[in-house]
This record gives C-alpha cells, sequence and structure tokens, in this order.
C-alpha cells in the first residue's frame, strides 16, 4: 500500500525473493532479493517488448488497466530488448556523455539557487513551506527541460500531465488522453529540432551518428517521453528522502557538515533505503524459468521491487532497515537497475542531488520540518515513492 510502505516492504520481504502479487488486479511476480535481481536482470529470458506478457496478447489486460501507460509506452530503449535495445541505448547515452553533464552543471547550480531565492521569499517570517512543491519537484524539471530545449512556459503543462499518468485516481479515459496529447507534445517537439537544431539532448539524439541506423522520430519520441518522466520523479523523490532522512537523524547531518562523510554517501544510503523507485514494471518471461521450486512460467510478468531489493540483510546487514550514511555497503544497491537496461539517467539525478542538497542545507542550516515525520504522506502513486508534500520552517 503506497500509505504504508514500511509495512508493504516488510511483507514483500516476508514472502520470499520470489513473491505472488497482485497489480490493481492483474497478478505478476515481484523479485525482493538483491541477488535475484541481479541475476533476472540480465537474464535473456525475461524482455521488456510488452507482445510477451501472455495477459496482454490474450487480451486479458487492455488499454484501460490503469497501469498499461508504463508497459505499452511505445518503441524506446526501455521497451525493447537486444540488439534493438543497443542500437537506441548508445544514442542516448552519446547524448548524456560526461561531457554534457559537465556542461549542465552550471546551469543546474543556477536554477538551485533561483529556487532557494523563492523558497526563502515563501518562508519570510517563518511561515510553513512545501519543500516539495517550491524546490524539490520543480528542480528536476527544469533540468531536464533544459538540457532538452523545453521552454519553461511549458512546465506547468508537464507537470501537470506526469502527475496525473502517475496517479492511481486518474480516470483511466483521462490518463489515456495525457498520453495521446504528451505524444503530440514531444512530436511536435522533436518536429521542431529537426528543423531547427540547437545544442541540446532532443538534437542530439535526432543526429546522434554512433551505433547504427539514426533514430526514427518516433524512437527519438519514446526516448524523450521516458526520459522526462524517470529523470524528473526520481530525483524529487532522491531529493525529499534524503532531506526527511537527515532531519530525522541529526547526528548523520552533523557528520556531513563537519567534514566526516561526504554528501555523496548520504545520496548512495538514501537510494538504498529509501528508494525514489518502489517498484519497476515489468520484463516478461520468453519461456519457463525456474526459481529454486518456483516456477515463472512463459508469458508470465515479473516486477522489481526496489525498495525491498534495498533492504535486503544479506547484503546491508541485519539493521539495513536503518538509515546510516556510514554504512559500507550503500553504494551496492541496485535502484538505477543492473545490466543492460540500468538508467542511463543515474549520473544526471546523482549530480542534481549532490548540488541540491548540501546547497540547501547550507542556505537555511535550520530547517526543520513543520510537522511530525509521521504526518508526510505519499501520492497514491504505485510505482514511485513520490510525497504529497513536505512542509518545513527555514528557520
Amino acid at each position: 500500500m503506497v500509505g504504508d510502505l514500511a509495512g508493504e516492504t516488510a511483507r514483500l520481504r516476508a514472502a520470499g525473493p520470489l513473491a505472488r502479487i497482485e497489480l490493481l488486479g492483474v497478478p505478476a511476480w515481484t523479485v525482493t532479493e538483491h541477488a535475484l535481481a541481479r541475476q533476472l536482470l540480465v537474464d535473456p529470458r525475461l524482455i521488456k517488448d510488452i507482445n510477451g506478457w501472455s495477459l496482454w496478447t490474450s487480451g486479458v489486460v487492455t488499454r484501460q488497466w490503469p497501469l498499461i501507460g508504463m508497459i505499452d509506452a511505445g518503441r524506446s530503449m526501455f521497451t525493447v530488448d537486444g540488439a534493438e535495445h543497443r542500437r537506441l541505448r548508445i544514442k542516448t547515452t552519446q547524448a548524456l556523455s560526461p561531457r554534457r553533464l559537465a556542461d549542465i552543471r552550471p546551469a543546474i547550480e543556477r536554477l538551485t539557487a533561483e529556487l532557494l531565492d523563492d523558497l526563502s521569499v515563501a518562508g519570510s517570517g517563518g511561515a510553513v513551506v512545501d519543500l516539495k512543491e517550491i524546490f524539490a519537484y520543480p528542480l528536476p524539471m527544469r533540468v531536464v527541460s533544459e538540457l532538452m530545449g523545453v521552454d519553461r512556459a511549458d512546465h506547468p503543462m508537464l507537470l501537470a500531465w506526469y502527475k496525473a499518468f502517475f496517479s492511481l485516481l486518474t480516470p483511466q479515459d483521462e490518463r489515456l488522453r495525457v498520453i495521446d496529447e504528451m505524444d503530440v507534445y514531444y512530436t511536435d517537439l522533436v518536429r521542431k529540432k529537426t528543423a531547427d537544431p540547437t545544442d541540446d539532448l532532443t538534437t542530439a539524439l535526432i543526429h546522434a551518428t554512433d551505433g547504427g541506423e539514426p533514430l526514427t522520430e518516433e524512437e527519438v519520441v519514446g526516448n524523450l517521453k521516458a526520459l522526462v518522466a524517470a529523470g524528473h520523479e526520481t530525483t524529487v523523490g532522491l531529493i525529499l528522502n534524503a532531506v526527511r532522512a537527515l532531519l530525522t537523524k541529526p547526528e548523520q547531518l552533523s557528520k556531513i557538515r563537519s567534514g566526516d562523510i561526504e554528501w555523496k554517501q548520504a545520496v548512495e544510503e538514501t537510494l538504498r533505503w529509501d528508494s525514489p523507485v518502489t517498484h519497476l514494471l515489468m520484463r516478461f518471461a520468453t519461456e519457463d524459468i525456474a526459481i529454486g521450486e518456483t516456477v515463472i512460467e512463459k508469458g508470465e510478468g515479473v516486477v522489481m521491487s526496489y525498495r525491498a531489493i534495498g533492504r535486503d540483510t544479506a547484503i546491508h546487514g541485519e539493521d539495513s532497515d536503518n538509515f546510516d550514511i556510514t554504512r559500507s555497503t550503500s553504494h551496492r544497491h541496485l535502484t538505477f537497475g543492473y545490466g543492460p537496461h540500468i538508467c542511463p539517467g543515474a549520473a544526471l539525478s546523482r549530480l542534481e542531488a549532490g548540488i541540491a542538497l548540501p546547497a540547501l542545507f547550507e542556505r537555511f542550516p535550520d530547517l526543520r520540518l513543520a510537522v511530525p515525520v509521521e504526518e508526510i504522506r505519499n501520492l497514491p502513486v504505485l510505482t514511485q515513492n513520490d510525497l504529497a508534500a513536505f512542509p518545513v520552517h527555514l528557520g
């Protein structure tokens, strides 16, 4: 249940490394163990192509299923396998090169400073401010939009679309309309950049030359849609979950402030302990796969439950339910995946958090929660650890 992630994580782990679940009425398997996840994430018998899912090809699952947009998402590196996946991924890796990330660092620092100014104004006089709404929510969208060459005037529309897309409360007809509108928007963006190239990720994807044939318009659109969705949602959760953990563990925050521990360690422990992605949908078995005495049958779907995987005691110790920035295994988490489909935006998300978190705590050293931590609730989103609001006092 999204309202009780701790309880859900504990129940999943208690159910074993491979547990049977239902996703809004649809049966699937979920992986909760680190070692098994590493094994299955590189198993070629599990594919991303929705046509490998028997419930889809038989018509049991249709476009009316609320989570279908996360699986039947158009042609992109997130939905194909093998040689085609490598071709599409090379293009994106080329567009998200270390040089491009280094070039965008000053922009991330500038955008962070702008939003901290906004936060300061909103919190003047001791007012309670929503750290999510004013800081953590807009920052990743501004960063990824700057990368893509998207007009800032479009941000409210994009944020509203993705909020409706992920929310379990959105009627499916409305969600399908949003998906269609996003397709039109990104197709129009790609066509504009094709006609008038600029120095941004969209243009880089259009003109990427490595790895065989250039991307088609559909493939560029598919990659952009998925990158924006994954890029901004993951980073919002990472920033807020890190702040929540550190504000409730002041002795650990003091170790960072004293210089004993680096910020990157807090980022990695947050990714492990309170993963921004709770469950990643979905891979499909091309043949029966035996896991001990359990069999994933051909055509069945498999989910990776990254929050549960991050609490694996075999990897992170018996205290894996505790947040501890001194933990030596924090960096071994699988939150960004593993194997061929590992998240291509992982370095960008780490870069943003590595800039935003120290800047926030340096600007507001007396930052504190405005409500008991138990009152901070999750939105009705199945796949993301997405908080509804994050009320704070700045000083």
